[in-house]
């Protein structure tokens, strides 16, 4: 008698987790992500209410440093870490070179300023972002291109994207001209992670009804004709002709 064959794990829902690819929030840093993002600026505000700006300055980046360090040492991914530690030293060298708490907060007002417009000229162009950075961060190409409902959706998910990096910038640009520090550093945090997780919504619409029709696509499409399957029906071609005429 036979033995059953071995049961392969990674087959089996719910195992395999080594092999398992990270979700696009996990890759952005995870609801730590909004944490480890809100303690530079609470750091910054609270230093610089009590000891002034250079304190605050100093505090800013380096907690920046520790949080770097902690995600590494936990292993967590790097790139929001660097990005984020990037961000903050920027953001006190402006203070520095402005002598001002708010100029603190001047880099990523400019930035959402920025990012809004490469995302409204993505779709005007024809390749709204948020398909573009999905789809390669998941390695499914740009065949969702191709598909005009497909890239609809997607434009759709950009456009969620401009509009939210625009209400940064308006909402955060009117309470830097009004020397609202305290406030800026709350739009800062309430305007960031949570923004964000409504775009990503917008996005994951967008992912999963792209996905739907490329799916039902591919299945109604044709099987390419092998090279056997070819030969037989030329062979039944030439079986059929008339014999000519001797």
């Amino acid at each position: 008698m036979t033995e059953p064959a071995p049961r392969d794990e990674k087959a089996v829902p719910g195992s395999g987790d080594d092999d398992r690819q990270p979700t696009l929030m996990e890759q952005m840093g995870g609801v730590s992500g909004l944490f480890y993002s809100s303690v530079p600026v609470i750091v910054f505000v609270l230093l610089n209410a009590i000891f002034g700006l250079t304190a605050a300055i100093w505090g800013s980046i380096g907690s920046a440093v520790a949080i770097t360090v902690l995600r590494v040492v936990r292993k967590e991914p790097l790139q929001p870490a660097i990005s984020g530690f990037f961000g903050v030293a920027v953001a006190a060298f402006i203070a520095f070179r402005t002598g001002s708490a708010k100029g603190f907060f001047l880099f990523g007002i400019w930035a959402s300023l920025l990012y809004c417009g490469v995302f409204v000229v993505s779709v005007l162009v024809r390749w709204p972002l948020a398909g573009v950075i999905w789809n390669a961060l998941n390695g499914t190409g740009t065949g969702w291109r191709q598909d005009k409902p497909s890239r609809y959706g997607y434009d759709v998910a950009t456009l969620a994207m401009a509009v939210i990096f625009a209400a940064r910038f308006v909402v955060q640009r009117w309470l830097y001209d009004g020397n609202q520090t305290g406030w800026l550093a709350f739009a800062k945090i309430a305007m960031g992670y949570p923004l964000y997780a409504i775009g990503l919504l917008v996005v994951v619409w967008a992912v999963r009804r792209s996905d739907k029709r490329l799916k039902a696509l591919a299945e109604n499409e044709p099987e390419p004709e092998t090279d056997a399957q070819a030969e037989a029906r030329l062979r039944e071609k030439y079986a059929q002709a008339p014999t000519p005429e001797s």
